[in-house]
């Protein structure tokens, strides 16, 4: 389970180390959607959430799918700027269509709607021939039936989406410009030091014993491959991106700690997010129940589904489709994990949401933890 970034033909120096203000921002408002995931800031969470106006916690709720179970690639710069406001006009420049597929992924769970435009620090007019929702009447009521099954929420900010980006797009940019004022700018002042501390490091090693040294020091789920030519990241599912001639980007984060994001589909330059440190350690738990849990994961399908479940709540029929295998093989496992206490199942309409069990998980270990959450 990989993602492979091919850098043969990338030149050294277009390996860039950068902080961005817009992708802390998205960080911080995963902790705020998810904060079972970040048990560390679940104080600042809680405080955040109490002094948020009524309005814009509203906002936040209803725009949640573009950085709840996964972040969309725009709000990832490949080229960070020294403001959020910048990095927001760089977002404004994308095209309707660029943007509406890349919030379809986050909002629909799938990643047949992913764009081939170009991204903001990119001049490829390359486009998929995938039919776009925006046009094309079935490609919009595939998108609109994903998003249901996730959602009443959901499926309501697909339908908008799709019937008016640009007013979307400008409710959603007014949004995260309130959150700099009710608490952004302040939690990136607290960051600055360490994100500072870390960019000066990886640099160094960067400059002074080149680009294995500097994977390294991100995270042992980085590596450079033996022959140099691509970067390997430990990631959900086997997927190949290439930074010919373009650029790849590691963007440091305090509250993205333990998530690994990356952003790789075709026609944007690839980026890693990675946390600046990790965690502290977890309090033991009775070995019975670790046996158990063990056993649950040691089957290869299982892990993956438990991968997936980790950017959020998915149906049998969901989890059957993205891995290929048949509902009735996909329940048995699940099964398991339940049996293991590691999933909960709940139903929501027509629609059987099964949910990872986060405290059950963080009992066996940071390293799993991790692991599974990136």
């Amino acid at each position: 389970m990989t993602l492979r970034i091919d850098i043969s033909k990338l030149p050294s120096e277009r390996l860039r180390f950068a902080a961005s203000p817009l992708a802390e921002l998205t960080a911080m408002l995963h902790v705020l959607a998810e904060p079972g995931h970040h048990p560390h800031l679940a104080g600042w969470a809680g405080d955040v959430w109490a002094r948020l106006r009524p309005e814009l916690a509203e906002r936040l709720r209803e725009a949640e799918f573009l950085w709840r179970s996964s972040q969309a690639d725009f709000l990832i710069p490949a080229r960070p700027r020294p403001t959020l406001a910048q990095e927001l006009d760089d977002v404004d420049r994308i095209d309707d269509e660029t943007y509406v597929t890349a919030a379809l992924v986050t909002t629909c769970g799938s990643s047949r709607f992913h764009s081939t435009g170009p991204s903001p620090s990119s001049p490829s007019t390359t486009r998929s021939s995938a039919p776009s929702p925006l046009t094309d009447p079935t490609a919009r009521e595939r998108a609109l039936d994903l998003a249901q099954a996730r959602g009443g929420r959901q499926e309501a900010f697909a339908e908008r989406l799709l019937a008016d980006p640009a007013a979307v797009r400008a409710r959603v940019r007014q949004t995260l410009e309130q959150c700099a004022e009710a608490f952004f700018d302040a939690a990136w002042a607290d960051v600055a030091v360490p994100l500072a501390t870390d960019l000066r490091l990886k640099n160094d090693l960067l400059r002074h014993q080149g680009i294995g040294a500097a994977l390294a020091s991100v995270s042992g789920a980085v590596t450079l491959a033996p022959d140099g030519d691509c970067i390997v990241v430990d990631k959900l599912q086997d997927k190949t991106t290439a930074a010919r001639e373009s650029a790849v980007t590691f963007i440091p984060s305090v509250f993205g700690r333990p998530h690994l994001v990356a952003v790789h589909a075709p026609g944007w330059h690839p980026v890693v997010q990675y946390p600046v440190a990790g965690p502290g350690p977890c309090e033991p738990v009775p070995l019975e129940t670790v046996t158990l849990r063990l056993e649950a994961l040691a089957h290869p399908v299982r892990l993956r589904l438990l991968r997936t479940l980790a950017r959020g709540p998915h149906t049998t029929g969901e989890l059957a489709h993205t891995w290929e295998l048949s509902p009735p093989e996909v329940s048995r496992h699940l099964a398991v994990l339940r049996r293991a206490g590691l999933l909960t199942a709940r139903r929501h309409g027509r629609y059987v949401r099964h949910t990872l069990n986060l405290p059950g998980l963080t009992a066996l270990g940071t390293d799993l933890l991790a692991a599974v959450l990136r």
